[in-house]
């Protein structure tokens, strides 16, 4: 497995990758437990807006990065994070790894990679979010295995 920067030709296998991954998220998880109504509103287009938000994660001159990991030219992850320098903060964006990759290291490899990218760019502390329902109970796992901190954040919905 090999992780390098991200490059402009790796786009359209990112956005396949990013919808095949949270693709059972919005539809099996999210749709369900919030209605139609709130999840039309919310993520109603969330094939299109991964569309739109994913050519602008690698932007370096913004402190804005990819790393994508390939397996014989096929994108088999990436992680996508951001620097705050003045705080001395990043960010892990997205985190996306194939359905065959998963329980392989690769995530934990890939989030290895970008902390000690954002290391070398100045940051002194990295947050990474979750979700907080079954769905994303395995990421929650993962990112404490890797030392991160859960914070007791809830968000609530309710139509009017």
């Amino acid at each position: 497995m090999d992780i390098r920067p991200y490059a402009s030709t790796d786009l359209n296998q990112l956005i396949d990758l990013t919808i095949a991954t949270f693709g059972p998220f919005y539809e099996d998880a999210f749709r369900p437990l919030v209605g139609d109504l709130i999840f039309t509103r919310q993520h109603g287009d969330w094939r299109g807006d991964y569309r739109k938000q994913l050519p602008g994660l690698h932007d370096p001159e913004q402190h804005k990065y990819v790393a994508v990991a390939e397996q014989g030219g096929v994108l088999a992850g990436y992680v996508a994070w951001h620097v705050d320098l003045s705080r001395e903060h990043g960010t892990i964006e997205l985190l996306a790894v194939g359905s065959e990759q998963r329980r392989s290291n690769l995530a934990t490899s890939l989030c290895e990679h970008a902390f000690a990218a954002l290391r070398a760019e100045g940051a002194r502390y990295v947050e990474i979010s979750t979700g907080g329902d079954a769905f994303h109970a395995p990421a929650r796992a993962f990112y404490e295995s890797l030392g991160c901190i859960k914070l007791p954040v809830a968000v609530y919905f309710r139509e009017l």
